[in-house]
């Protein structure tokens, strides 16, 4: 970003503002989307919650789109994209047009960041690694860190000088004392206040790599994904994205007075509607990684493993059947209930040696 165009002053008194929606048409379709990352094959989590993304567009009657969110590529591995599709097609999971990749949209967030930088959201962030783990410390059971805000109580001169002197710097959005609610079909309601929960979070590392939270709400609005399903530890993370959401609309459209996303049966683009799903754990208690290979579908697929029995597992571990049994994706779709879902919203624990059976 042009360091010359840095603003004065931080524009994040939003407390008492109207909230404006994503700049996007109103549409009553159903678009989900799958958006794995290619950082190695995916395993029973990443099948569970595409199953859940799939049966709640198609249940619907809705469309599914596909993107690889690749814009991380240095934990990207080689021909991952191609494998994470094939396994998807093997699970019958299939999406509507062409996927897209992260990697080729940089543009849209370059101009989203510019954006961001014209409304004065945002600012440079000095702090070095080893000062952020000393000052911040994690948020809840979901390892959220909070970011004190340093730099944001630089002055203008001081941000300015270091910016001329070419110190290395990310980009945070400065987060008002605004409440968010996401209303989430399998959680329920969830109130978010932006400066205490969720903190100045970074939309552009010090690499120079878009964080993950712009990305993603760019390219929903562009997809114009109005059903988000995912998992719960990202909760926080859709009001975090609902704000970026209203920054990245304003001023050219009318305000709601809370930013908040949809709990009706029509959502929009610009009012997206969330189910976060239940995490998977492994034996031990922790959270399924790629790096365990017993769970990877590839492995499972070299085992002579049916695509049947993972969506069987998955479905039942989801809670929508009462038994493991072997199903395709449409055998399942009357038996979708998030309603189901939501009456054991624990976390699942995995047998890993039941898809063996």
């Amino acid at each position: 970003m042009n360091a010359s165009s840095e603003s004065n002053g931080l524009a994040a008194d939003a407390s008492t503002a109207d909230v404006p929606t994503a700049n996007a048409p109103t549409v009553n379709a159903w678009i989900g989307r799958l958006a794995p990352s290619p950082t190695g094959r995916l395993h029973i989590g990443n099948a569970y919650a595409a199953l859940a993304a799939w049966l709640s567009a198609r249940s619907r009657g809705g469309r599914l789109v596909l993107r690889i969110e690749d814009i991380d590529r240095p934990r990207c591995k080689a021909g991952a994209d191609t494998a994470i599709m094939e396994d998807l097609r093997w699970l019958g999971l299939e999406w509507d047009g062409d996927p897209i990749w992260q990697s080729a949209r940089t543009a849209l967030y370059d101009e989203a960041l510019q954006k961001l930088q014209s409304e004065g959201v945002i600012y440079p962030c000095f702090c070095s690694r080893g000062q952020l783990r000393a000052a911040s410390a994690p948020h809840d059971d979901d390892g959220f860190f909070i970011y004190p805000g340093t730099c944001r109580r630089l002055n203008s001169e001081e941000r300015q000088r270091r910016l001329d002197a070419g110190d290395r710097h990310s980009w945070r959005i400065a987060m008002p004392d605004t409440d968010v609610t996401v209303h989430d079909r399998i959680f329920g309601d969830h109130t978010f206040n932006l400066a205490r929960d969720c903190g100045d979070v970074v939309l552009r590392r010090s690499d120079g790599i878009v964080a993950y939270q712009l990305a993603v709400t760019v390219d929903d609005m562009a997809q114009r994904v109005t059903d988000i399903v995912r998992g719960r530890d990202l909760l926080r993370s859709a009001a975090i994205q609902l704000w970026i959401r209203h920054c990245l609309g304003r001023p050219d459209r009318p305000g709601r007075p809370v930013a908040e996303s949809s709990h009706s049966n029509a959502p929009t683009p610009s009012n997206p509607s969330f189910a976060h799903l239940p995490l998977l754990d492994d034996e031990s208690g922790k959270r399924l990684a790629k790096r365990n290979q017993a769970i990877d579908l590839a492995t499972l697929r070299a085992s002579g493993v049916s695509p049947q029995t993972v969506v069987g597992y998955c479905a039942w571990l989801m809670g929508i059947v009462d038994l493991p049994e072997p199903q395709n994706p449409s055998d399942l779709l009357a038996a979708y209930s998030e309603a189901r879902i939501a009456t054991n919203p624990q976390d699942r624990a995995i047998d890993v040696h039941a898809l063996y059976e």
